[in-house]
């Protein structure tokens, strides 16, 4: 089953194409990575999908609903969670508070400032920053955090609003190698056991080619490559879109 259809999709800048006829599909439960060198259109595919940006043509389909055209919060009320290349938190809050905001969000409440956030859903912030490896930090200022555990942070907010889609664009930028494949493969752990479909933006080779269940390469806008890592390591286009050459991607190396 198809949870998010692209169907054709387009915007122009000024005359300029940053996504030109782009069509593709994500399972439930696909972990799919977008890559491609810089204004390739990565970004703008995303905020189209997450409704930061109008298509100029095409259709995005969630769950069969076209959702084009939507704002970013219409958008998250149907189940499209995000997280950024800088990690979204509140650094006045404390851990476990940032979460539970996201929840009283999520449940349609209103927060009243009569009533302590610490007892509005602090259960289930608590199961969420468990399951993400932050139950310990959960009333340290996010502040303090390291960055690591910032973007840790991020994720458990936006698994607060229960996602069937993610979008997580750059999820390890800024980390170390240990970092981010130890993010990577929570999320992935997740996707599994959540079945939710995560559709990613990442620069770091080593963790497409070793996390993404499939890999669709854009480059000036369009789709030049869509396949498993082997058939994407191999492909002649995208090598020439990277290198330039004849070169390859070096397997297991870090970027």
């Amino acid at each position: 089953m198809s949870v998010l259809a692209i169907r054709s999709l387009s915007k122009a800048f000024g005359g300029v194409h940053a996504v030109n006829n782009v069509s593709f599909e994500i399972a439930q439960g696909e972990f799919l990575a977008m890559i491609g060198p810089n204004g390739a259109g990565k970004s703008t595919c995303f905020n189209m999908i997450n409704g930061q940006l109008t298509p100029d043509s095409g259709e995005i389909l969630f769950e069969d609903r076209n959702i084009a055209g939507l704002k970013p919060r219409a958008v998250w009320r149907l189940g499209v969670g995000r997280t950024f290349q800088v990690a979204a938190t509140f650094s006045s809050m404390t851990v476990i508070e940032n979460v539970q905001m996201a929840l009283i969000s999520h449940g349609h409440e209103t927060y009243q400032l009569w009533r302590a956030a610490a007892q509005m859903h602090r259960d289930r912030a608590l199961d969420l920053l468990e399951q993400v490896g932050m139950s310990e930090a959960a009333d340290r200022p996010s502040r303090e955090l390291a960055y690591g555990d910032l973007k840790r942070i991020e994720l458990a907010i936006a698994l607060a609003n229960e996602p069937r889609l993610l979008l997580m664009d750059e999820p390890t930028a800024g980390m170390g190698p240990r970092e981010r494949n130890d993010l990577i493969a929570l999320v992935k752990k997740l996707v599994v056991e959540r079945k939710i479909s995560v559709l990613f933006t990442e620069h770091s080779m080593d963790v497409v080619f070793a996390f993404a269940d499939r890999i669709i390469v854009l480059a000036r806008g369009r789709t030049i490559a869509d396949g498993n890592a082997a058939a994407i390591r191999d492909h002649p286009q995208v090598r020439e879109v990277y290198f330039g050459t004849g070169k390859t991607f070096a397997t297991g190396a870090s970027s």
